[in-house]
């Protein structure tokens, strides 16, 4: 949903619902611009408390502060000399992404997108690049099997599909980068995950970022298999004798249903 948001520069709301918390994110020109949510767990204040920005003490005065009246918590910050305006709003913007990138952590919920700019409603706006929320929250995500579900058998073959330009401000470290240069076509998705320069599981999430990004793609050249070769069931079989039953066998990586 958010590379197709990317892709077509679609403005709106994405709401997630989950066990009763609602998280929004706010989206225009192909970034996410803002994020709000009702888990308290979320708010600035225990963000800042979180990451060790604030002590027990101060954040305990700013809670102080907010039951006072209607002021902004990052106003509350500034005033008590807590914080710079540039740190309130390194604060707020690291409290976005980290609010959009809980989100990959769900397993489950009812997420839809309201079309529409935003305006009004963004009380305090970062530029958050799509396709780096994409990267940043597949590499977050915890259950890196059910990606690699997705991508397909162990055997399955990608090649690459990508400029060089691509991937400028898409911010790739050298491993990652790497990674991705793996993807020639003749290697399997086994071999780049268990070759590759990080952790088996965390080359799986960055191989599957990769493909939600399109820039790898499924080799298309004998079906998946390196070297071109026919797989062999592709070639002529001799025919079943009579009365013989002919058994096909899906499989999910190693294992066969």
């Amino acid at each position: 949903m958010l590379f197709a948001i990317h892709r077509f520069q679609v403005a709106g709301v994405i709401e997630a619902e989950r066990e009763g918390v609602v998280k929004r994110v706010h989206i225009k020109e192909g970034s996410v611009v803002h994020a709000t949510s009702t888990d308290l767990e979320d708010s600035l204040g225990t963000f800042l408390l979180r990451a060790g920005k604030l002590d027990t003490e101060q954040f305990a005065a700013t809670m102080v502060e907010r039951e006072k009246g209607e002021r902004r918590y990052g106003e509350i910050l500034i005033d008590l000399g807590l914080l710079s305006p540039a740190e309130v709003y390194e604060a707020i913007r690291e409290q976005i992404e980290a609010i959009v990138w809980s989100l990959f952590y769900w397993q489950d919920g009812r997420v839809t997108f309201s079309i529409g700019d935003p305006g009004g409603a963004v009380r305090v706006a970062v530029q958050l690049p799509m396709r780096q929320v994409v990267l940043g929250g597949i590499k977050r995500a915890p259950n890196a099997r059910a990606l690699v579900a997705r991508l397909g058998r162990r055997d399955t073959v990608f090649e690459p599909d990508f400029a060089t330009e691509q991937l400028i401000d898409l911010a790739l470290d050298a491993d990652e980068h790497r990674l991705l240069l793996m993807v020639d076509g003749r290697r399997t998705l086994y071999e780049i995950c268990d070759q590759g320069p990080l952790s088996a599981a965390d080359n799986a999430k960055l191989l599957y970022a990769f493909q939600v990004l399109r820039l790898i793609r499924k080799a298309s050249v004998g079906e998946n298999v390196p070297g071109g070769e026919p797989p062999p069931e592709a070639e002529e079989a001799p025919r079943p004798a009579p009365g013989a039953v002919k058994i096909r066998l899906k499989t999910r990586g190693d294992r066969f249903s």
